[in-house]
């Protein structure tokens, strides 16, 4: 089996895992960059759970930026360039996230792409907080696995509209931090996770439910103790942590 495939699997059903609670029946999906003008993303309506060779479909780069880039393009049409856009004619019908993961993969630098819907996140996503939470720290681990600093983007229901939604973003972040984010915190839906390998896109999802878990545990007893702005700077830039962000990336 083609590795990129092979660890494709392994990190569709680590997120699909029931009891990780990340994402159930349908939800969620992933790719990796084939490093050829194409990358392999989960077929519509597919269970990370139990994906298999079959349920994932190789797309053409190209043509899902030339439909970004067509202002003329809306929901209606998306169908027939997700069939168009397929390397293998006979593989079945890619996501509609399949835009949202050109665009990460592309302009925000990732080799991997996991988007889940953890009931942890959601139920601050979901809520009057929204993302604000998330724009703070309140331990460590979480600067060195999920960065420094997050994206963000509202709501924009899934499909096209959704993956320009989230250019935009990506590129507004990168002009302003120099570097595209770990995490994008997608409002009312989930959070994305960009990563240089399958491990680390696991660790950024799995250090992301824990930070909302955590979070939830502190709004029930009074409120956050966010780190000071400076310390959590300080935190992403340590030499120390930067070897640990290193071998963290590694482990199993």
């Amino acid at each position: 089996m083609n590795p990129i495939i092979k660890n494709l699997l392994w990190l569709s059903h680590e997120i699909g895992r029931e009891d990780r609670h990340l994402a159930i029946l349908g939800e969620g999906n992933t790719s990796a960059d084939a490093g050829d003008g194409t990358f392999w993303v989960k077929a519509s309506g597919s269970n990370l759970s139990t994906l298999d060779e079959a349920d994932l479909t190789p797309v053409r780069f190209d043509a899902i930026t030339a439909a970004l880039d067509d202002t003329k393009l809306d929901d209606s049409g998306v169908r027939e360039v997700l069939l168009a856009s397929r390397a293998d004619a006979e593989a079945k019908l890619p996501s509609v996230e399949t835009f949202m993961h050109a665009v990460c993969l592309q302009e925000g630098g990732a080799q991997w792409i996991g988007h889940c819907h953890p009931v942890s996140v959601l139920q601050i996503l979901c809520s009057q907080q929204g993302a604000a939470p998330f724009l703070q720290h309140v331990f460590p681990d979480e600067i060195v696995v999920c960065g420094r600093h997050l994206g963000v983007v509202p709501y924009v229901d899934p499909g096209i509209e959704l993956a320009r939604s989230v250019r935009t973003e990506l590129r507004r972040f990168q002009g302003e931090h120099g570097s595209a984010p770990k995490v994008i915190l997608l409002v009312n839906h989930g959070p994305v996770a960009l990563g240089q390998s399958e491990k680390e896109v696991l660790n950024i999802l799995l250090m992301l439910d824990k930070w909302a878990r955590i979070l939830v545990g502190n709004f029930s007893l009074g409120g956050p103790e966010f780190l000071p702005e400076k310390t959590s700077t300080r935190i992403d830039t340590r030499p120390d942590e930067h070897y640990r962000r290193a071998q963290i990336a590694a482990l199993k």
